[in-house]
């Protein structure tokens, strides 16, 4: 005796009729599918930077014009011709080159100091407590006001701009970095226990590629710091000792009065800035957090 399952029919599922679907060609699409030219100049950040600096220089010229008195504020064609005419001379160059020099030693002394403070406070409780108590110390006090100390310690040469550089880097790089370091996730930081690393190879192989988003936050706060600080410094310091960098050449022309030419030395650290926060930053930022999703 069969049972009322086995006699059933097998159910067989329907067969769908299969079929192809031709794909308009793309030339067949409307043009006013596609974007315009204008928005797709518009949406180039280079173009839409260009195109307000431009603004602002056409402003600079107008008030400039309607202010009438070259001594007290120059207009932008004049700025541009003194800043051509320094270019050319090689004198502005030479004096850019200086400032350079003493920048990326402070800079790079500032940068390696606070990767020690950082890697001590992530990894013992005396670092924490080090770091905490000397960049509430230190980090509230201007680099510039230690001029006075720095030129009695280190007389009137290189060290004594270095020494304030130095200082302008370490702290707020030490603090972005610590702040990096402390939000990586717990996940991360177990990863890297179970692989056995302790130590520096703990913070060079988990803690720092988690961390970057915030290192290059103090890289750029860091630079600005260095940068203002130094040509400050280097006018305190250029009126001392008769000799300096960009900032000696903004006091100079400044005592001559070379109206011009002053604009034109101010109008140099405003370019060196663009330069390193558009192009050098930029460019470190889209081949490391950008590529690696970590930054938008």
């Amino acid at each position: 005796m069969t049972s009322p399952a086995a006699a059933r029919p097998a159910l067989a599922p329907p067969v769908r009729p299969e079929y192809e679907r031709r794909l308009e060609p793309l030339t067949d699409v409307p043009l006013a599918r596609t974007l315009a030219l204008h928005k797709r100049l518009w949406q180039a950040g280079w173009l839409r930077k260009t195109l307000l600096l431009a603004v602002l220089a056409l402003l600079w010229e107008a008030l400039a014009r309607w202010q009438d008195n070259d001594l007290l504020f120059p207009t932008f064609l004049a700025t541009a011709a003194a800043l051509a005419e320094g270019l050319a001379s090689g004198e502005l160059i030479q004096k850019v080159w200086l400032s350079l020099v003493v920048l990326l030693q402070g800079y790079a002394g500032g940068i390696a100091a606070a990767f020690v403070l950082t890697t001590l406070a992530v990894s013992t409780q005396l670092g924490r407590d080090l770091l905490g108590t000397l960049t509430a110390m230190f980090n509230p006090l201007p680099a510039i006001a230690l001029l006075p100390l720095a030129l009695l310690w280190f007389g009137l040469g290189r060290g004594s701009l270095v020494f304030v550089l130095v200082h302008s880097v370490l702290w707020p790089m030490a603090l972005n970095t610590y702040a990096g370091f402390q939000g990586v996730p717990e996940t991360l930081r177990m990863a890297g226990r179970n692989y056995g690393l302790t130590g520096l190879r703990y913070v060079r192989h988990i803690l720092v590629p988690a961390a970057l988003p915030s290192i290059l936050s103090g890289l750029k706060i860091g630079w600005a710091f260095a940068w203002r600080t130094l040509i400050a410094a280097e006018l305190v310091f250029g009126a001392s000792s008769g000799q300096g960098g960009l900032g000696w050449y903004i006091f100079q022309n400044r005592n001559e009065l070379y109206t011009d030419r002053v604009f034109a030395g101010l109008a140099m650290v405003i370019l060196i800035g663009l330069f390193v926060e558009g192009v050098l930053f930029n460019a470190l930022e889209r081949a490391t957090v950008r590529r690696w999703g970590m930054q938008r």
